[in-house]
């Protein structure tokens, strides 16, 4: 039977069947027959939605369970998924997401835990459509899985996860791996979230620090009185922390906290690895100059925002993803002009390069062809 699907696959991936099924593709005429029928793209039907967190006035938190077809080469925890949904109106719109269950081989299932963005509307937000309207049956768009913010090959012995909000998902991920693979060293879990209430996978939590298994769990609420952490808690909880294996995702406010407490003589540490979040908010102060969108010919004045934001805000709908930095699929030609990355600080003014502009800010002049 396998011998059979492999060579079907072969066959449909071919480039003979490529060439009578131009332009469209084999998978446009495949998916007209079962949407779950695919030779090269990856798509995934959902097939158990559970709320994790529910807390009236607050974002839901959600977690999808998602079979994917045989075209998925699996994940390793700790990576992002871009997903596809066709919204309100019919146009895909693509965000990304970590996905929150451990590895997987290809074809398995896998989850992804996310909480709705109340920042964008309804019809264009992706978090929202999937954390508050999604069913079982939906079928959507993937990518391969991403990212190097993963666990590798060889686990260290002594392991520290640093985590606020949602960027829980990815260390979750790791974590449930770790315990699938019985690890048998000490594992730090440090984790901030708003209120007992507002934290995800709170009886998971709660159970894995009942029974031990070399995992010390450390949930931090600073509104209810808790405070966040300093170099002293730190090295209390993880003698000799910046020389121990660190992964830290969460609100770029945390995250900056983190670099600082693994930082000595000007240098951060090696072992910290660190996933943002969201990018830092970027500078909307003075700000001087023009923004030339030269592609429609629309001019803004320079707001000190992200070129994406401001694209926006002109009128226009840049092809974006994860608004984070990570996808690239908001990858834009800067003809000319200074931009700073706000993730890293750097600033460039390479005429004719390639920018991500969910992540750049103009200073000055600007001119990218959008």
């Amino acid at each position: 039977m396998s011998i059979t699907l492999d060579l079907g696959q072969r066959v449909l991936r071919s480039r003979a069947v490529a060439a009578l099924t131009s332009p469209h593709g084999v998978d446009r005429y495949l998916e007209l027959v079962n949407p779950m029928w695919a030779a090269t793209e990856v798509r995934a039907r959902l097939t158990a939605v559970h709320r994790e967190v529910d807390v009236p006035g607050a974002p839901p938190v959600t977690t999808l369970t998602f079979q994917p077809t045989n075209t998925w080469r699996g994940h390793r925890s700790g990576q992002y998924v871009q997903i596809g949904v066709e919204l309100d109106g019919g146009r895909r719109t693509t965000r990304v997401f970590s996905i929150s269950s451990p590895d997987s081989r290809p074809g398995e299932q896998f989850t992804v835990t996310l909480r709705a963005n109340p920042d964008t509307p309804a019809e264009r937000s992706v978090s929202r459509f999937l954390a508050e309207r999604a069913r079982p049956g939906l079928v959507v768009h993937l990518s391969q899985a991403e990212g190097a913010f993963t666990l590798p090959d060889r686990v260290p012995e002594r392991i520290v996860f640093i985590t606020g909000g949602s960027g829980i998902t990815p260390a979750m991920a790791m974590l449930r791996s770790l315990l699938l693979r019985t690890h048998r060293g000490r594992v730090t879990f440090l984790h901030y979230a708003q209120s007992p209430d507002h934290q995800i996978y709170r009886e998971e939590l709660a159970d894995i620090a009942r029974a031990g298994y070399g995992i010390d769990v450390h949930l931090v609420y600073p509104r209810r009185g808790g405070r966040y952490f300093s170099p002293m808690d730190l090295e209390r909880l993880v003698p000799g922390y910046r020389d121990v294996d660190t992964w830290a995702c969460g609100p770029a406010g945390l995250l900056e906290k983190v670099r600082e407490a693994y930082s000595a003589d000007g240098e951060v540490s090696e072992k910290l690895r660190v996933e943002y979040f969201r990018p830092p908010a970027a500078s909307t102060g003075s700000a001087e100059g023009e923004v030339a969108f030269t592609r429609t010919g629309a001019t803004a004045a320079n707001t000190g925002a992200t070129l994406l934001e401001q694209a926006e805000a002109a009128g226009l709908r840049p092809e974006s993803g994860c608004r984070m930095g990570i996808c690239f699929s908001c990858t834009t030609r800067k003809s000319e002009g200074t931009v700073r990355n706000v993730l890293t600080g750097e600033t460039s003014s390479l005429p004719d390069e390639d920018i991500r502009i969910c992540v750049s800010t103009p200073e000055g002049d600007c001119a990218v062809e959008l």
